[in-house]
């Protein structure tokens, strides 16, 4: 297995009372899609910031391909970066704005021109060049910028949450086009979000950031499906946390007391926590009325309100014990507000959660 090209090691930062990095190690992979998400506060652009050497950390080690970081100043470090704003140069052309980097390294003419011309191809403004940069859409500034970040073949590209000034429709758009330059370059990204559905769309793994400290890293997918606490289950919409006491723990197998009813054969890595603990369901895995007769685990519920939402229907629901949680379905149901339902779900379905 090769190095990582990233590795942080015990990387401590303070502002004051605030703590922006808590002892944090971890490490990214050559060509990977790394994503830190956390909400705002949560200490993930700090981290960038150290990594680019914008801040210095109060502790700890920044490698970057295996070379301690702790001399080397930013202009040293080649790494490509972007942010929020479009930060292009209002005064170049397309063209000179993607080249500006490579005639700040002393790139031959010739061989900047062919890389200017490979770049705005590979974004998708191959025919552009000539234009100034204040006379594109929000979309296309950032391709020139992401353009002019990767011209001087970084070893790795930072970006810092650089959709979150675009509309939801170019914002989307973006995402795909950001992963087909990912894929095409095998450079190795390393994204700044707190928008969940951005960053399940794009990485490959996700180092999910609460007050300094990443309280998970995992593929996508895991993240979604099996989030590990309370806090990254609450994170991603769509989950509920629910309490629910746990009884017993046997062959891989847990039992819990939710609202009165028992609920057996949900799958857990390791003991009933003592006392209340938590569990996480998703939305899209909880059935309402009728659709619920098939299910495993049965519940009494009063329906609280109906949002209606294009592709699917919320019904948000209170168990006896007074606890809510939403259904995620395809399936419009006619109920009214204040009626008694059925909900059900499957064993499997239920995620115990450290606190």
């Amino acid at each position: 297995m090769s190095r990582p090209i990233l590795e942080l090691d015990g990387v401590t930062k303070r502002f004051g009372a605030t703590v922006a990095a808590d002892n944090l190690s971890l490490s990214v992979r050559p060509g990977e899609f790394f994503t830190l998400l956390g909400p705002s506060g949560s200490g993930k652009s700090t981290i960038l910031r150290i990594v680019a050497g914008l801040e210095r950390p109060d502790a700890g080690r920044i490698l970057i391909a295996g070379q301690d970081m702790a001399n080397v100043p930013p202009w040293h470090r080649n790494l490509g970066m972007m942010f929020q704003s479009y930060a292009v140069f209002p005064h170049m052309t397309v063209g000179q704005n993607v080249a500006y980097g490579l005639k700040v390294r002393g790139k031959p003419t010739e061989e900047a021109r062919r890389r200017i011309d490979q770049m705005l191809e590979l974004v998708g403004l191959a025919q552009m060049s000539g234009k100034n940069v204040t006379v594109l859409s929000g979309g296309e500034q950032q391709r020139v910028a992401l353009a002019r970040a990767l011209a001087p073949e970084p070893r790795m590209l930072l970006l810092d949450e650089p959709l979150s000034a675009l509309d939801e429709k170019i914002r989307r758009a973006m995402q795909i086009e950001i992963k087909h330059v990912h894929r095409k370059t095998g450079t190795t990204f390393l994204y700044v979000t707190h928008d969940q559905e951005e960053a399940l769309t794009m990485s490959d793994r996700i180092a999910v950031f609460d007050r300094g400290r990443c309280v998970q890293c995992d593929a996508p997918q895991r993240l979604y499906r099996r989030p590990r606490t309370r806090f990254v289950a609450g994170f991603f919409r769509g989950c509920n946390v629910l309490r629910a006491e746990p009884v017993t723990r046997a062959d891989g197998y847990a039992t819990y007391r939710l609202a009165g009813a028992v609920i057996e054969q949900v799958p857990s890595d390791g003991p009933p926590a003592a006392g209340d603990g938590h569990i996480a369901i998703r939305a899209e895995s909880v059935e309402v009325g009728p659709s619920a007769a098939m299910s495993s685990c049965r519940f009494n519920a009063t329906l609280v309100e109906t949002t209606y939402r294009g592709t699917v229907v919320d019904y948000l629901l209170q168990l006896p014990d007074g606890q809510e949680l939403t259904a995620t379905t395809t399936r419009y149901e006619e109920i009214k507000a204040g009626s008694a339902v059925v909900i059900g779900f499957e064993p499997r379905a239920v995620i115990p959660l450290e606190d």
